[in-house]
């Protein structure tokens, strides 16, 4: 199911927004929006997750990071 509704943006978002999908690189402005508040949501949990994560653990010590460089490295 889907709702619309009415929203205020800068015009300069709206341009590229409306030129992405002209582009074909979103299926319509609406796609595109809801894609980035998808995205948006799931960066937020992922930082909720990692702050309890810290909370319980602790932060990463500097052999963590250097083990998580290493390890993105290959992507």
């Amino acid at each position: 199911m889907t709702t619309k509704i009415a929203i205020s943006l800068p015009d300069e978002q709206v341009a590229a927004l409306k030129q992405a999908a002209a582009e074909g690189r979103a299926a319509s402005v609406s796609a595109l929006v809801s894609e980035a508040l998808a995205e948006k949501f799931q960066r937020d949990s992922l930082a909720a997750l990692v702050a309890d994560i810290i909370a319980e653990d602790g932060p990463p010590s500097p052999e963590d990071y250097a083990w998580a460089e290493e390890a993105l490295r290959g992507l």
